[in-house]
């Protein structure tokens, strides 16, 4: 597979195929921007991984994604936001990076009960990102957490509405309604996947937030700062690649995205770094 031939694309990011979620809002959002969208599914779920892991794990993807010439990275990977969006901007002081930070303060805002619930991965709830949002907007509100184990990983297997994946979200959803919640933030991109089922859940008095288009919003802004919105009235091309079995990805975006296309695939050398 020959390196991309997109002109200076919005590159994201994902451990998965959860950033999806994203690249659907920036899409609709920026629907002439052309987009490359790597998942690294030979390694997900970054969720149960050690911060330092998801940090070189950011590191070599934005690297690859610069060499097919990003103008921006987002990090549509709620894990990697956490460990890694401040060490990347150190690394490249002269990239844009847009990333996802857990929707707490529009939760805390919009709360009659004064309880919300977040459900996110362990490596996020560790993250100094989470915990400085949790210390700027949650004061005066009770946050109940979940990681809800094992959901990514039946995201990521397209099992979107099975037993097992109900079974998840009621064991993390239960304790949270019984003590009073009004607000569901999502603090993974897969999670978006299964609103209809958390919603079900939940019931319709609680609302849940997905944060994929005020990060589009955001990606809008940080475009439109630096000049670098594309003029062309032309729809964008997308581009998707996996460092796993591409079939599966394929298979995986009618279902999550309505979308059918080609993907292509990467691996991982010796040298922990991406080649096509």
């Amino acid at each position: 597979m020959q390196q991309t031939s997109i002109s200076n694309p919005i590159g994201i990011f994902d451990s998965g195929v959860g950033g999806l979620s994203v690249l659907r809002a920036i899409h609709r959002q920026l629907p002439h921007e052309s987009i490359i969208y790597l998942a690294d599914q030979a390694n997900v779920p970054y969720g149960s991984r050690s911060l330092e892991q998801v940090r070189q794990f950011s590191e070599r993807i934005t690297r690859f994604l610069l060499k097919q010439n990003a103008k921006i990275i987002v990090v549509a990977c709620n894990t990697a936001s956490a460990a890694a969006l401040i060490y990347l901007r150190q690394v490249f002081p002269n990239v844009s990076f847009v990333g996802m930070e857990p929707a707490v303060k529009p939760a805390a805002e919009s709360s009659q009960s004064g309880v919300v619930g977040v459900l996110a991965t362990p490596a996020t709830f560790q993250g100094a990102l989470y915990a400085s949002v949790i210390e700027r907007f949650a004061q005066g509100v009770t946050v109940l957490q979940h990681t809800c184990p094992g959901l990514v990983t039946q995201i990521e297997a397209g099992h979107l509405d099975t037993e097992e994946t109900r079974a998840i979200l009621l064991d993390a959803l239960q304790p949270m309604i019984a003590q009073g919640i009004d607000t569901i933030v999502l603090g993974c991109t897969h999670y978006p996947f299964v609103i209809p089922i958390i919603q079900e859940i939940v019931g319709p008095k609680v609302n849940v937030i997905d944060p994929a288009p005020a990060v589009a919003r955001q990606v809008e802004r940080v475009l439109t700062a630096n000049n670098l919105l594309q003029k062309n009235s032309q729809t964008g091309l997308v581009q998707y690649i996996t460092t796993a079995d591409p079939q599966i990805m394929k298979a995986l975006l009618p279902m999550l995205i309505g979308e059918t296309a080609d993907v292509a695939c990467v691996s991982w050398n010796s040298d922990n770094e991406l080649t096509w």
